[in-house]
C-alpha cells in the first residue's frame, strides 16, 4: 500500500516537475534566441530583449494578481489552469505575426509563472508528511533546474538551426503534456469557500513575509548579477571559446540542480538555519569567483558553484509558508515575483559596475554585498519571530 502511494506521490510531483521544466525553459530559452528573434521580428536585439521585460513584468503581476482571486478555487483545478494559460501563451509565441503581439503574449505567458510555482509548493508539501515537505518541493522544483540543464539548450538549438518559432512550440507542447498529467495524476480536492480573497494579501502586511521575500530578492539578485554576465567574463578572463559556451550552461544546470535538492534537505533539517548557511554559501562562492575566473577549468566550476546558490529557493519556499499564515498561496507565489525582481536588479547592477570600468569579474563584489545585505535582512526577520 505505502509502495503504491509512493509511487502516485511520485507521479504526481513529476507532473508538476514537468510543468516547471517548460516554464524554465520558457523564461530562459529567448536569452540564447534573442538575434534570431530579433531578426525575424524585423527589429534591434535590443528592442526585441523587451520580450524579457514584458516576461517578468507579468510575473511579478501575475503572482499576486492570480494568488488573490484563486484563493478559493481547487489547488488541482487551479493548476490546470495555470499551465493551460502558460501553453497558450507560449503557442501564442510561436505563432505571433509581429513585434508587438509577440510582447503581448510574452507578458500573458509570464502571469501564471509565480503563482504555478507557489501553488505547486502547497500542493507538493501536503502530499507527504511534515518532515518531508523540504524533499518534496526539492523534487518538484528540479523540474525548473533541469531546463536550464538540459530544455534551455535544446530548444535553443532548435531555435537557432530550424526556428525561434519551433522553440515555443516546443514549450508549449511540454505544458500542455504537463497539464494532462496533472489531471491524471494529482487528486481532486475541493476549494476553501470560506476563504476570501482579501485575505490572502495579509501576507504582504505581515513583517516576516516581506523580510523574507526581500532576502531572497537580495539574495538572488547578487547571483543574477554574477550569472547574467557569466558568458562575456569566462570568454574574456579565461579565454574560453565561444562554442564551449553550452558547457557553462550545462555546469550551472549541473549547479542548480545539486543545490535545489541540498536546499530541500537542508530545510528539512531546520529551516531557520538552512537559510542562514544558504546565505553564507553564496558569500563564499562570490569570494571564488574572482579567483577562479581566470581558467577555463576553474571557471567552469566555479559556474557550477554559482548553480548551487539555488539551496536558497526551497528554504524561502517553506520558511514563507511558515510565516504566511492563511495567505499561503500569496506568499508562495510571491517568491517567485521576488526571483524575477533579483534578475532585473541584478543584472542592471552588474552591468553598472562593469561600464564603469571594473571588469568583469568586478560582478562579484556585487553579488557579495547583496549578499551581505539579504544576510542582515534575514536576521532581521528572525528577530521579529515573536512580534507578528
Amino acid at each position: 500500500m505505502d509502495q503504491q502511494k509512493n509511487l502516485h506521490v511520485g507521479l504526481a510531483l513529476l507532473a508538476m516537475a514537468l510543468g516547471g521544466f517548460a516554464i524554465g525553459t520558457g523564461e530562459f530559452v529567448i536569452m540564447g534566441l534573442l538575434p534570431d528573434v530579433a531578426h525575424g521580428l524585423g527589429r534591434s536585439v535590443t528592442t526585441a530583449g523587451n520580450a524579457i521585460t514584458s516576461y517578468a513584468l507579468g510575473v511579478v503581476v501575475g503572482a499576486p494578481l492570480i494568488a488573490v482571486l484563486g484563493a478559493r478555487i481547487s489547488r488541482q483545478r487551479l493548476l490546470i489552469f495555470l499551465m493551460t494559460l502558460f501553453a497558450a501563451g507560449n503557442l501564442a509565441s510561436a505563432f505571433a505575426p509581429g513585434y508587438l503581439s509577440f510582447i503581448a503574449v510574452r507578458f500573458i505567458s509570464g502571469l501564471p509563472h509565480g503563482a504555478y510555482f507557489g501553488v505547486a509548493s502547497l500542493v507538493a508539501a501536503s502530499m507527504v508528511p511534515a518532515q518531508q515537505r523540504g524533499k518534496a518541493i526539492g523534487r518538484m522544483m528540479t523540474g525548473l533546474t533541469i531546463a536550464t540543464l538540459l530544455g534551455v539548450p535544446l530548444a535553443a538549438w532548435v531555435g537557432h538551426h530550424l526556428s525561434w518559432h519551433y522553440a515555443f512550440l516546443f514549450v508549449g507542447i511540454c505544458a500542455v503534456i504537463s497539464v494532462l498529467m496533472i489531471i491524471g495524476f494529482i487528486p481532486y480536492s475541493k476549494g476553501d469557500p470560506s476563504a476570501h480573497p482579501l485575505q490572502e494579501l495579509t501576507a504582504l502586511k505581515t513583517p516576516r513575509v516581506l523580510l523574507s521575500l526581500l532576502t531572497g530578492a537580495a539574495g538572488f539578485s547578487g547571483m543574477f548579477a554574477v550569472f547574467s554576465y557569466i558568458n562575456p567574463t569566462l570568454t574574456h578572463e579565461s579565454g574560453l571559446p565561444q562554442q564551449e559556451i553550452p558547457w557553462v550552461m550545462a555546469a550551472f544546470g549541473l549547479g542548480m540542480v545539486a543545490g535545489m535538492m541540498a536546499g530541500g534537505r537542508l530545510s528539512d533539517w531546520s529551516v531557520t538555519k538552512a537559510i542562514t548557511v544558504a546565505l553564507v554559501w553564496n558569500l563564499v562562492v562570490m569570494a571564488l569567483f574572482p579567483l577562479m575566473a581566470h581558467h577555463i577549468a576553474s571557471g567552469l566550476l566555479v559556474t557550477f558553484l554559482i548553480g548551487t546558490t539555488s539551496v536558497l529557493i526551497p528554504c524561502l519556499q517553506i520558511r514563507l509558508m511558515d510565516v504566511a499564515g492563511k495567505a499561503q498561496t500569496l506568499a508562495a507565489a510571491m517568491n517567485h515575483s521576488a526571483l524575477n525582481i533579483a534578475n532585473a536588479l541584478g543584472a542592471f547592477f552588474g552591468g553598472m559596475i562593469i561600464n564603469a570600468g571594473l571588469g568583469w569579474t568586478s560582478t562579484a563584489w556585487v553579488g557579495g554585498a547583496l549578499g551581505i545585505f539579504g544576510l542582515v535582512v534575514y536576521q532581521c526577520s528572525l528577530l521579529l519571530k515573536h512580534r507578528d
